[in-house]
């Protein structure tokens, strides 16, 4: 397991967890008046308490569910980690008339909630709901619910039910634990969803991959020198990543090695915590050694589709422990994990390239023993990266 000192706070997962069968419901609930409570689903069919779930569609990285759900009184949507936590929600429809307030009883039994009366465009309900479907963010960590052709809902990645921030619903008015106004939003939701509609219409093209690899490795050719081997680190799984060796030439003595792909998709979570996430979604990370290229690939294999899926993100300062034995690790037994630095001194510059209108920055990896891995904790950090040698830039 990496375990990431970041912005974020909390633990990624582990990347090859297996996902749970049950997602867990836990929160959406009226934070004022219920207890948290646990819910399970079995899937696509109904359930012992009388519920439906009429749709699960998981996100292209497999990092995300988006679970509809729904009994004869109203619907609802989860948006579920792997595990089955509920990391956003959001209340779709009711099926009957609307109460004037809350209906605690429902909530407190773990049933999809009835929206009030004064929160509803439709207030003696609407027949039950059409065919959906779903458009996931290219993060990976936001979706929208379509009715049709028509947006229905959309819970987007820093949706979060515990701190009173549900998704946002077509048929919602004003803001309620249980969905906020889609129509109040939608001049910033919009476009979000107009992106992700023409980017998977260009991820699902057959030459879509082909061209931005050679992009990525056109920019690397002028920035750091000819083309080594080629591995792929993707597996089946996406996202696609690769890994292009760049050996020593001309008054460079040490191999470059970089992934080719992590920029194809944006970084889930950033937007949460930078003011820009422009600048800092898109990301490649690289590596100088003069030892064994084969080995000091191994942390591509480890890192490269970290971000999508365990739902977090990269940047400058952030450390990762080796998830194995430190005996293992491939820079050297002396170390056990990485601090990611951009622009690091002796090395090439590799920016310059962009792709879907952002900068992609190159984040080196940059061995750390124990101690040093220690004392990146908390504010940490730039200290650390302050006081290393220059040496250990090149592994």
């Amino acid at each position: 397991m990496a375990t990431f000192r970041s912005a974020s706070p909390s633990e990624p997962s582990n990347p090859s967890e297996p996902p749970a069968h049950e997602p867990r419901r836990e929160g959406f609930h009226d934070p004022d008046h219920a207890p948290d409570h646990a819910r399970a689903t079995r899937g696509k069919g109904r359930n012992a308490d009388g519920t439906e779930v009429v749709l699960t569609d998981d996100n292209p990285y497999r990092s995300r569910t988006l679970i509809v759900e729904r009994d004869a009184v109203s619907s609802v949507a989860y948006l579920c980690a792997r595990d089955g936590t509920v990391h956003g929600a959001s209340w779709l429809a009711n099926h009957g008339d609307a109460p004037e307030t809350v209906d605690l009883t429902r909530v407190n039994a773990g049933l999809p909630p009835v929206m009030p009366r004064p929160n509803t465009r439709h207030p003696h309900g609407r027949p039950p709901l059409g065919r959906l479907s779903a458009l996931w963010f290219e993060e990976g960590d936001g979706v929208a619910l379509y009715e049709g052709t028509e947006v229905l809902a959309v819970i987007p990645g820093w949706a979060d039910v515990g701190r009173g921030k549900p998704g946002y619903a077509r048929d919602a008015l004003g803001e309620t634990p249980f969905a906020w106004s889609l129509a109040d939003a939608y001049e910033e939701l919009g476009p979000r969803l107009a992106k992700a509609h023409s980017y998977w219409q260009w991820r699902r093209a057959e030459a879509s991959w082909a061209t931005f690899q050679q992009f990525v490795m056109s920019h690397l050719d002028g920035t750091v020198g000819t083309a080594g081997r080629f591995w792929d680190a993707g597996g089946d799984r996406m996202p696609t990543v690769g890994i292009t060796e760049r050996p020593p030439e001309g008054h460079r003595s040490f191999t470059i090695l970089s992934t080719v792909g992590m920029s194809c998709q944006r970084m889930p979570t950033v937007e949460r915590y930078i003011d820009r996430p422009d600048a800092f979604a898109r990301v490649e990370l690289a590596v100088a050694t003069r030892g064994d290229p084969r080995e000091a690939a191994r942390l591509f294999l480890w890192l490269g589709q970290y971000p999508w899926h365990s739902v977090t993100w990269l940047g400058h300062c952030h450390t990762a422990k080796w998830y194995h034995d430190p005996a293992t690790f491939p820079l050297g037994a002396g170390y056990h994990g990485v601090i990611l630095v951009a622009d690091p001194p002796g090395l090439p510059s590799m920016s310059g390239f962009t792709f879907g209108g952002d900068a992609v920055r190159w984040l080196w990896l940059v061995p750390l023993t124990e101690s040093e891995l220690g004392a990146c904790a908390g504010d940490g950090a730039q200290a650390v990266l302050h006081g290393l040698p220059h040496h250990r830039y090149v592994a």
